[in-house]
C-alpha cells in the first residue's frame, strides 16, 4: 500500500511527541500490506471502524485518531488527518471536502 503523505504524520508527531511509535508502527504495517478491503483492514487492525468513506484508526491505545481514505483498487491511502481524541470528538474533519457519510 502507498501511503500519502508521511510528512502529515511527521509533523504531527512533532507537536505530540508520544504519538511517534504508534505512528511509526502503523505507517510500517500499512505500507507492507496489500489491501483489498475493509475487512483486510480489520484482519490488520481490529479496532479501525469505518466511518463514511474514511478508514479510521486508533493509534496508541486510542489516544489519537488517524483518518484516512483508501482507494483499493489503486493500492493508495491518503491521510486525511491526525488527530487527538478530543479533536477527533469535536467532528470537524467530517468538514473534509472528501468525507461522504453514507
Amino acid at each position: 500500500m502507498r501511503i500519502i503523505s508521511k510528512r502529515i504524520l511527521r509533523e504531527f508527531w512533532k507537536k505530540h511527541s508520544q504519538s511517534q511509535s504508534g505512528l511509526l508502527l502503523w505507517y510500517q504495517r500499512i505500507s507492507d500490506s496489500e489491501l483489498g478491503t475493509f475487512n483486510d483492514v480489520r484482519k490488520i487492525f481490529p479496532s479501525a471502524d469505518l466511518v463514511g468513506n474514511f478508514t479510521v484508526f486508533n493509534i496508541k491505545g486510542n489516544h489519537y485518531r488517524l483518518i484516512t481514505y483508501i482507494d483499493y483498487d489503486s493500492q493508495i491511502l491518503f491521510i486525511r488527518a491526525v488527530l487527538t481524541h478530543a479533536e477527533y470528538d469535536q467532528e470537524n474533519w467530517k468538514n473534509d471536502e472528501w468525507f461522504k457519510n453514507s
